[in-house]
């Protein structure tokens, strides 16, 4: 990487940085994977709503739909790492023996493909007020496990009043799951969409998400993650986990100490964590490009625009305001990455806030930079505070 002028590493442009960025992060999104769900339930059940509270889109709408058969339609989102397949109502014409014998044409073609490409959870919907399970729906839930698919069962529109559930609902779900049914724990009560009128708030998403985990290989979490939009925390533990990797890497970097002005080196790395991080908030890639470019000017100039102020913040508790010469050690290295980390993934989360159209202004518009640099200074003071306390024990 370095040139002829004194083995010193040329900074890298901001084109160059949106262009390694932006290839990045398609790749950060394929390694997401996919997470196939599959939907089922009666017309007016609630699907659409569960879905969207789930997942912040409207999937049928937003996404790409594929006849797969008969009664059996399979979205892919233009995000890539959320499919579903949405069962049409029983009382739609499509009778439930057809739409299963689509779904083991399905099962069967996909046994054949990598675990990513199959069916990993079904949730079966019935709603409260219908307050009857029918043979015909029992006999439907069966064969989905005699298939091989994790069946969860979800009540959906549950009123609840000052925080209770009402006992008919209760008393429902009791009913179902007296019946034995080959399905993953108890049903899970929910109301996606709160109630102004009855005063319903919207509950039990979180227990469904928490549900459907427990169910779910280890090859789709990462897209379930990236997909969900409810459980902030599950995101975060995920990024937290990618910055720590990243630091330790910039700390193999710094192990033998590196001049000041080839900080361009811990560049690439950075690139990457970032790309990473956006990917597992689950930000849209379609808006790849201007992410790309949000990315490249945040981390352009020198040893990034976060960078100098890092090691300007850091040094400057050293004794003699400097290390081995102006040098970027280990501990510096990966404190001023972690502080890259940490304040993109703040501005993921603010992002990932927005509406759609707020997030495209936001993306493409200097208020990225500027509050990467709020967050980044909230970060690396920390980061100076550890060296702080580092160099008085020396």
């Amino acid at each position: 990487m370095a040139d002829d002028v004194g083995g010193r590493v040329p900074d890298l442009s901001r084109s160059q940085v949106e262009s390694l960025f932006e290839q990045r992060l398609a790749e950060a999104f394929a390694s997401l994977g996919l997470f196939n769900l599959l939907v089922v339930g009666k017309t007016g059940v609630g699907k659409s709503t569960l879905v969207n509270t789930m997942f912040g889109s409207e999937v049928a709408r937003t996404g790409v739909g594929e006849p797969v058969t008969k009664g059996l339609t399979h979205y892919r989102l233009p995000d890539g790492f959320l499919g579903l397949y949405d069962a049409e109502g029983f009382e739609t014409g499509v009778a439930g023996d057809v739409i299963l014998e689509g779904l083991r044409t399905v099962v069967a073609q996909n046994s054949q493909q990598s675990t990513e490409q199959r069916i990993h959870a079904a949730w079966y919907l019935v709603r409260w007020s219908d307050r009857r399970f029918e043979q015909a729906q029992v006999a439907f839930v069966r064969e989905l496990a005699r298939l091989g698919l994790p069946v969860i069962m979800v009540m959906t529109q549950v009123p609840t009043k000052l925080g209770e559930i009402h006992p008919e609902a209760l008393e429902f779900a009791n009913y179902i799951d007296g019946l034995a049914l080959p399905v993953a724990g108890a049903t899970v009560l929910t109301n996606a969409l709160a109630d102004d009128f009855s005063g319903s708030p919207v509950f039990g998403v979180q227990d469904l998400l928490d549900a459907t985990y427990l169910v779910v290989p280890d090859v789709a979490e990462s897209a379930l993650t990236a997909a969900q939009k409810i459980d902030i925390g599950r995101k975060k533990k995920a990024v937290d986990a990618i910055i720590n990797q990243a630091s330790a890497f910039a700390a193999g970097i710094g192990a033998t100490p590196i001049p000041f002005a080839d900080a361009a080196l811990l560049v690439p790395n950075q690139i990457t964590m970032i790309a990473r991080i956006t990917a597992a908030y689950g930000l849209p890639p379609s808006r790849a490009r201007a992410m790309s470019l949000a990315g490249s000017i945040v981390l352009t100039g020198g040893a990034t625009m976060a960078g100098r102020y890092a090691v300007t913040n850091l040094l400057k508790f050293v004794p003699g305001g400097a290390v081995a010469g102006s040098a970027i050690s280990a501990t510096i290295a990966a404190s001023m990455t972690k502080a890259v980390g940490l304040a993109w993934s703040r501005v993921c989360e603010l992002a990932l806030a927005m509406d759609d159209d707020t997030r495209d202004r936001f993306w493409t518009s200097g208020a990225v930079a500027e509050q990467f640099i709020v967050f980044f200074k909230q970060n690396s003071g920390s980061g100076a505070r550890m060296m702080q306390r580092l160099t008085k024990r020396a």
